[in-house]
């Protein structure tokens, strides 16, 4: 693997959607990005609002055909994570199918980056847990996302 133009991203307390956007510039700048700790990133908002958000994706069908379902929605947090990143690349041009394929994902991180020194975008993390007026943010993190999304624990 070539280890010169690649960046690895440590996704802990990033919020998701900062975070995704950031990757996706990262891409299309012909980078390629490894992302670890993905199940630690932080979705803000209301717990039931989200998840009630979340249920709908993964429930939802639409018919391809009389009989396929063609509709499927990740539920593991590193897929999530991906996905997000995914929805925001220019996925039905070349040069986002292309940046699409420098993209590694991974839940905890993998013994060949144990050692690396990780990527930490500022703007994207989410430090404190009240806002400027007092008022306690709620955040939801993608493991706990995940175990309610599936009915399953995720182990990691």
């Amino acid at each position: 693997m070539g280890e010169g133009n690649v960046v690895v991203v440590d996704a802990s307390n990033h919020r998701l959607g900062r975070l995704a956007s950031r990757i996706a510039k990262l891409l299309l700048k012909g980078q390629r990005v490894v992302v670890v700790n993905a199940e630690k990133a932080v979705i803000t908002g209301n717990r039931s609002a989200i998840l009630d958000r979340y249920l709908v994706l993964v429930r939802r069908t639409t018919y391809a055909s009389l009989t396929k379902v063609r509709v499927w929605y990740p539920k593991r947090p590193e897929g999530i994570l991906r996905y997000t990143v995914v929805r925001m690349l220019p996925r039905k041009q070349a040069k986002g199918r292309e940046a699409l394929k420098r993209l590694r994902v991974h839940a905890g991180i993998p013994r060949e980056y144990e050692g690396v020194k990780f990527v930490v975008f500022d703007d994207a993390l989410h430090r404190q847990p009240v806002n400027r007026s007092g008022k306690l943010i709620k955040t939801v993190n993608l493991r706990e996302l995940s175990s309610l999304i599936s009915g399953k624990e995720v182990n990691r």
